[in-house]
Order: structure tokens, then C-alpha cells, then sequence
């Protein structure tokens, strides 16, 4: 197995460079046929969502795999690979195994346990099978992956640590109140009728809105949504509109959350304050908006905005360009040499201490890099140096899978250490103290509705940058260890089946040449003796392919044993070696074997 993944998410990355980064439905199928046709990848997936894009892959040289792979993401998002670079993290082999297990049971979502992530993965799964770039690797991963977060869910109270980000974002808005008293009786629009947007019409009828209105540029799809509301059974009145009159249905609702994969604003602050300054009949009108030349929102080169809707205003630039991280983390990964005996010496002084830090991705580890003086493997050094980072592709080369996770580290720690020194700006802090007309839940990405209503009165605006900072203050659920140790467990029964799978080929190769010398005696005996009945015959026959069975038994089960354990690839190579096999049918075998698997997997599930 040599399974490499390439990405950033909301852990690595700031949500300006994510939105700006995010996959579109043609772009995801382009990227995973370009992953097959380059060289290093077998077989690919991606994994795209509102706070993570990952490119899985299976590939047969680490350096190029991840300089092919972070330069096909850079390409398919649009963001260059210099600017990319500094947030992308690198798992390899058993650690990309975890970190994959980790994001199905919800370890690595922005809101700790939420169960949507698997339904995403499924997504991607079903994606990469569609389009025959998931082979056998690929299919048992994202399969097993889906086992263990639905196990993680079953065995354990994880959902209680966390929930879904509708929710969550909903309890955001509430503020002080609960949830179902807030939305007792209130009118909510749903932008939008994809799955988060189609959670989202469920959650508000769950928690008591008096009416949901859907609004999307698929009619069929927007009716369709509205008459399992009313199908429900909670009460809950529920109509269907064209994206058109979204503007005219902001002036008499209370809520709207909105999610679509539109390239350009859906709602522009003119719109929001429009709808605030007339109000529902019998509200006092809020004062008008009056909107500064500099938030006004410019063209976004490239996009292509729904019809009625805004351009997209650009993320905010400097004059070198556009670094948006802060200054300690955006750091470039350049050529390195392999981590030598004194960072090696720094590490396990330093693990002593089995503080929990995240590492690039949100894996957990027990490692932590002592004092903020440096990269622990030199990386640093090279971000002063405009001659070796000015080519993000080159800057890849010679790092090995350590290094890179180990830079991750180091930077990560960086980014909170910087975040802890600066105050939370908190949803909650904003709005307490004014009276709220319009309640506004963002749940694209890029986002669907312009950040500048926050200062419209009578306004209160949640996206996923606000929920990013409130759910870091969430507490940990003391269930999250116990789903630690069922990942775990998990990823070294993976490991170790796929290990096991590797020499199967081998074992049956052999066994097939131990069934052909077989019939080639038993023929020579029926030439030298050919007195023998058939009842002798079959005897001797029997008797030849016990002793080669006994013979092969242990050996074989013991091959396998070994094999099944870390560093244990070389045994088939041995095996072929001892007993002279062909590699042809060895190759065979295990084109036939993947064939049916293959077959067997069928669509996600």
C-alpha cells in the first residue's frame, strides 16, 4: 500500500484561501481524471467539502506523488501552488489511513462528532467509482472508513460532543435562548436544495419554524424538498419559490441559511438592507444601510454568478500578493534532508510530556515541538529565500513523509499560538446588545452571502468563519478518547489486512504450482504403473496432494502472519524467490483477485 493524500482543511488553512480554493461538481471530475493520467497515481478520490479538499491517491513514489498532486489541487482550485503550499498538509501510507478514519468519525470537523462528514464521503466514493478511478485500494479504504464512522457513532456517545453544523450554527443565532423557544413561530428561508441545504429545511422544522420557504434554480428539486416538509409530520408549512423572488421573500422572513454552490453572492448587502428597511408588515423599520465605496463588492476574474446575483467580493490582498496566513505559519516547504539525530533526540524528550497538539490535519499525536524557536526540520529557514520558494512545484521535492508532517506541526502550533494572542471577534459579542430583524445563517463555501450585512442593524450574520472561532471554545467530550481508540484500533486492522492481501497473489501462485507437480506425477505413475484401477488411482492421487498440503500448510499461514505485520512486504518477494515463481502468474492472480473485488464492492454503500 503506498496511499498518499494531499490537502488543507479548516484546521490548516484560513477560510479566505478555502473559499477561494473550493472544488465545483465538473472540477472534482476533472482533477480525478488528470490524477489517474499523471504517472505516480493507480487510483484517486477526492474528498471536497465545505471546510476540507483532499486529493486521495494511491501512488508508487512519495516525492513526485506529492509534487504531482499538490500541483494538480493548485491547478483545479485556481489558487497558484506558491500561494497554496504553506497550508497544504501531507499524510502517507498508515498515517493517511488514520487521518481519513479520524475525518469519518468526526475527530477532524470543525464541530467535534457531527455525522454529515459521512455521507460526504460516501459522495466521494461513489464519485471515484463512477468514473473507474477508485480502485482496489481506494474502495476498501473509503468502505472501511464508512464502517468506522458508523461504528464510532454506535459504540459511542460522540454525537453528544458534537452536532451538526446546522445546528450548531442555528444555536449560534439563538444566542442565549434555546433553540426551539428561538424558533418557535418564525418564518425561515432555505437558499439552495443540496443535501446541507436540504438538512437544514429539516433542522428548522425540527426545532419548530412556523413556515420554511425553499428557493433554488432547480424548481423540481426546490418542490420536491418542500413537499417532504409538509410529508414531515411536524407541522411545518412549506412552499417552493424560483431564486428570483429571493429578494422580494427576505422582507417576510425571519431566518435564512444558505448553501449553494454558486461562484457569486447570492444576497448583497443592498439586498439584506433593502429587506430590513421595509420590514414585515406591522416592525418598526430599521435606519437605512449606507454601504462605504470600499466594501462594495468588485468582479471575481473567472467566476460565473447566478443570474440575478452579485459578483463575489475578492479576498483582501497585500502588496507582495497574497499571503493571508500569519506570518510565522506561511512558511513554504523547500528541499530538506531526512530528520537527523538531534531533532530526533528533541522529539522524544519532548513527547514526554503527551500534550495532544494537531498536526497538519487534524490527526492527534502525542508529539509536541518544545519551544517556537524554529522548525524542528529547517524549513523555516527557506521562506527568507524568494530564489527557493519562488516555484511551489519544485519547492516539494526532496522532503520526506516525516518532514513534512513535523513542518505541519510546527506551524500549526504557530497558528494558535497567534489566534490565542488575539481576541475572538464571537458571534455572540457582536450582537447581544441590539434588537435582531433578520437572522442569517452562511453555510457555503465560498460564501453565499456578502460578510459586510454584519454592520446592517438589525442584522445578525453566522458563516463559517464565525463558527470556526465559536467551536474552537467548544469543550471536548470525554468520548472523543474512546473514539481515538477505536480509530486506532481500526487503522492497524486495516494496515494489517492489506498487508495480508499483498502476499495472497504469492500464496495462491503457489499453491497452483504445488497442484500442477501434483498431475504431473500422478501422469508419470499412470505410465510406469498402468495396472492401477481407478479406485487405486484416486488413493495415490489423494495421498500425493495430502503430503504437498501438509507441507504448504504451515509455511503459507505463517507467511501471511508475517506479512500482515509492519515491514512485512518483503516476505512475498521471498517467497517467490525460494520457490522459483513466475512473476507473470503471480501478476495474474492478483489481476483476476482485484477484478472481483472490485466487482464485489459495487456502488458505495
Amino acid at each position: 500500500m503506498s496511499l498518499l493524500v494531499v490537502g488543507l482543511s479548516h484546521r490548516s488553512a484560513p477560510v479566505s484561501v478555502l473559499e477561494r480554493a473550493s472544488l465545483a461538481a465538473d472540477a472534482k471530475v476533472k482533477l480525478l481524471h488528470d490524477t489517474l493520467a499523471a504517472e505516480p497515481a493507480a487510483e484517486a478520490a477526492v474528498l471536497a467539502t465545505c471546510n476540507r479538499i483532499e486529493l486521495y491517491a494511491d501512488v508508487d513514489k512519495f516525492h513526485a506523488g506529492v509534487a504531482e498532486l499538490s500541483t494538480l489541487l493548485a491547478q483545479h482550485s485556481g489558487v497558484a501552488l506558491e500561494e497554496l503550499t504553506p497550508y497544504l498538509y501531507v499524510h502517507y501510507e498508515d498515517r493517511a489511513v488514520h487521518h481519513l478514519f479520524s475525518v469519518a468519525c468526526g475527530l477532524d470537523s470543525m464541530v467535534v462528532g457531527e455525522g454529515q462528514i459521512l455521507g460526504q464521503i460516501k459522495d466521494a466514493l461513489a464519485l471515484g467509482q463512477e468514473l473507474h478511478t477508485a480502485g482496489r485500494l481506494i474502495n476498501d479504504l473509503f468502505q472501511q472508513a464508512l464502517r468506522v464512522g458508523k461504528r464510532a457513532h454506535s459504540e459511542t456517545g460522540i454525537d453528544r460532543a458534537g452536532q451538526s453544523l446546522v445546528t450548531f450554527g442555528l444555536e449560534q443565532l439563538a444566542v442565549h435562548v434555546p433553540v426551539e423557544e428561538w424558533a418557535a413561530g418564525k418564518r425561515a428561508l432555505v437558499i439552495g436544495a443540496g443535501s446541507m441545504s436540504s438538512l437544514a429545511a429539516a433542522t428548522l422544522a425540527r426545532v419548530g419554524v412556523a413556515e420554511v420557504v425553499v428557493a433554488n434554480r432547480t424548481a423540481d428539486r426546490a418542490e420536491r424538498l418542500a413537499e417532504i416538509l409538509v410529508a414531515s409530520g411536524t407541522g411545518v408549512a412549506a412552499s417552493a419559490i424560483a431564486m428570483s423572488g429571493v429578494a422580494d421573500e427576505l422582507a417576510r422572513v425571519d431566518v435564512v441559511i444558505s448553501c449553494t454552490g454558486a461562484t457569486g453572492l447570492v444576497l448583497t448587502g443592498d439586498d439584506v438592507a433593502a429587506a430590513v428597511e421595509a420590514g414585515p408588515a406591522g416592525a418598526v423599520p430599521y435606519p437605512p444601510f449606507h454601504r462605504s465605496p470600499e466594501l462594495r463588492p468588485g468582479p471575481d476574474a473567472g467566476a460565473a454568478p447566478l443570474p440575478g446575483a452579485s459578483p463575489r467580493t475578492p479576498a483582501p490582498q497585500t502588496p507582495a500578493g497574497l499571503e493571508l496566513a500569519e506570518p510565522e505559519s506561511s512558511v513554504r516547504l523547500d528541499s530538506a534532508g531526512l530528520v537527523d539525530a538531534e531533532v530526533v533526540a528533541r522529539l522524544a524528550a519532548a513527547s514526554a510530556g503527551g500534550r495532544r497538539i494537531a498536526d497538519a490535519g487534524a490527526v492527534r499525536s502525542k508529539v509536541v515541538v518544545e519551544e517556537r524557536d524554529g522548525c524542528p526540520v529547517g524549513l523555516d529557514a527557506l521562506a527568507s529565500d524568494p530564489g527557493r520558494t519562488a516555484d511551489g512545484r519544485a519547492a516539494l521535492a526532496g522532503v520526506d513523509a516525516g518532514s513534512l508532517e513535523l513542518h505541519g506541526t510546527w506551524a500549526d502550533q504557530g497558528e494558535a499560538a497567534a489566534q490565542r494572542q488575539q481576541p475572538r471577534k464571537g458571534v455572540r459579542s457582536q450582537v447581544d446588545a441590539q434588537p435582531v430583524r433578520l437572522a442569517l445563517l452562511d453555510l457555503a463555501m465560498p460564501r453565499d452571502i456578502d460578510a459586510a450585512v454584519h454592520r446592517i442593524a438589525g442584522v445578525r450574520l453566522v458563516d463559517i468563519e464565525s463558527l470556526a472561532e465559536a467551536s474552537a471554545d467548544a469543550p471536548m467530550a470525554a468520548d472523543v478518547d474512546a473514539v481515538r481508540a477505536i480509530v486506532a484500533a481500526e487503522v492497524a486492522a486495516f494496515g494489517a489486512a492489506q498487508r495480508a492481501a499483498h502476499i495472497t497473489p504469492t500464496v495462491v501462485a503457489l499453491r497452483a504450482m504445488a497442484a500442477e507437480v501434483v498431475a504431473m506425477e500422478v501422469a508419470r505413475l499412470d505410465g510406469r504403473v498402468p495396472d492401477l484401477d481407478e479406485r487405486q488411482r484416486a488413493e495415490v492421487t489423494q495421498t500425493v496432494r495430502r503430503v504437498v498440503d501438509k507441507l504448504l500448510h504451515a509455511p503459507t499461514v505463517r507467511v501471511k502472519q508475517l506479512a500482515s505485520e509492519p515491514g512485512g512486504a518483503g516476505y512475498a518477494e521471498a517467497l517467490r524467490e525460494l520457490f522459483d515463481l513466475d512473476p507473470q502468474t503471480v501478476a495474474s492472480v492478483s489481476r483476476a483477485d482485484e477484478a472481483d473485488k472490485n466487482h464485489d464492492s459495487g456502488r458505495a454503500s
